[in-house]
């Protein structure tokens, strides 16, 4: 459902959509937030603001990347951030915020739950939000913090695995540093884009962006800058590991092909002799001495052991 928080100047407070819809005062700053998965977010933004179209089809479009474009009035400013895990949402690694500021309003609308969401909402009703601006650097900060823990766990992981390499298979190592790999790519598909829009909004010459906004805003460009950063380096990490493991798993798989190379080389002469022994036909010498089968063993154990001796002497088993 759409939450409305009114802020008065002094202090702020929640109303129902239709109340306020049918106040006739104009408050001094409100932000509504759309859930557009359960409700008509392209009816309930025209009720509240004068956007201007194209703004309002970027606000209710289901596919967006992290942006920030100035439209008459306002602004409009796509942000990306972690969802909340229990919803189990199968998507884009980063859930989308879609956000219409102007000077007094700020209208923002999600069709997946942002996790950074609840906590600002938290602070605008404990009265540390007071414009657009605060709401926005707010929001940029607060993803952040909570983006820079995932990143910076990737990156650990990371270590952890080129540590372990030698414990576990390469074949359950790979699959870990593939899906490393792939998360830190989907990351940097929109924190990337997201650095520019930030940046791009804090250099904005906008009326209800004040100089502390700004500055928030800059810092939360500069983490998602590291991060960005910190993301490519993994993504190429990962595929240097994904390399060595590939090696790693090339070179047992020779080993083991040697091994049995080496034990069916012991045994082709062995073979070879008891399947001349065994022929049906007369004239096998020694057939009917009582002694004759040991004798076989004990040439076959000879031969066996000089076979693989010759092989130690040859470090073949070493290599």
């Amino acid at each position: 459902m759409s939450r409305v928080f009114v802020h008065d100047g002094q202090t702020t407070h929640e109303e129902h959509l239709d109340a306020f819809c049918a106040s006739p005062t104009t408050p001094y700053f409100v932000w509504l937030h759309i859930d557009g998965r359960k409700e008509d977010a392209r009816h309930i933004a025209g009720r509240l603001s004068d956007m201007p179209e194209p703004a309002i089809s970027a606000l209710v479009a289901q596919e967006t990347r992290p942006r920030c474009t100035f439209m008459g009035p306002g602004a409009l400013i796509n942000l990306r951030g972690p969802g909340v895990e229990a919803e189990g949402d199968f998507g884009d690694a980063l859930v989308s915020i879609r956000i219409w500021a102007q000077k007094g309003r700020v209208i923002s609308v999600s069709y997946r739950t942002l996790a950074a969401l609840e906590p600002i909402m938290a602070r605008m009703m404990n009265g540390t939000i007071h414009d657009p601006g605060d709401l926005i650097a707010c929001l940029a900060q607060e993803i952040t913090d909570v983006l820079d823990p995932e990143v910076a766990e990737l990156g650990d992981t990371l270590d952890d695995i080129e540590s372990e390499i030698s414990e576990e298979g390469p074949t359950e190592s790979r699959r870990r540093v593939s899906a490393i790999r792939a998360t830190a790519i989907a990351y940097r598909r929109f924190i990337a884009p997201q650095r520019q829009a930030i940046e791009r909004l804090a250099m904005a010459e906008a009326p209800w962006l004040e100089d502390d906004d700004r500055l928030h805003l800059q810092e939360a460009a500069d983490r998602c800058a590291r991060m960005a950063e910190e993301l490519e380096a993994v993504r190429e990490r990962s595929a240097l590991a994904h390399e060595g493991l590939t090696d790693l798993r090339a070179e047992q798989m020779n080993l083991q092909a040697l091994i049995i190379s080496i034990v069916a080389l012991v045994f082709l002469p062995l073979t070879f002799i008891t399947g001349l022994l065994g022929m049906n036909v007369d004239g096998i010498p020694y057939a009917h001495e009582p002694w004759a089968f040991w004798g076989v063993v004990g040439v076959c154990a000879a031969l066996a052991g000089a076979i693989t001796a010759w092989f130690i002497a040859s470090h073949w088993l070493k290599r």
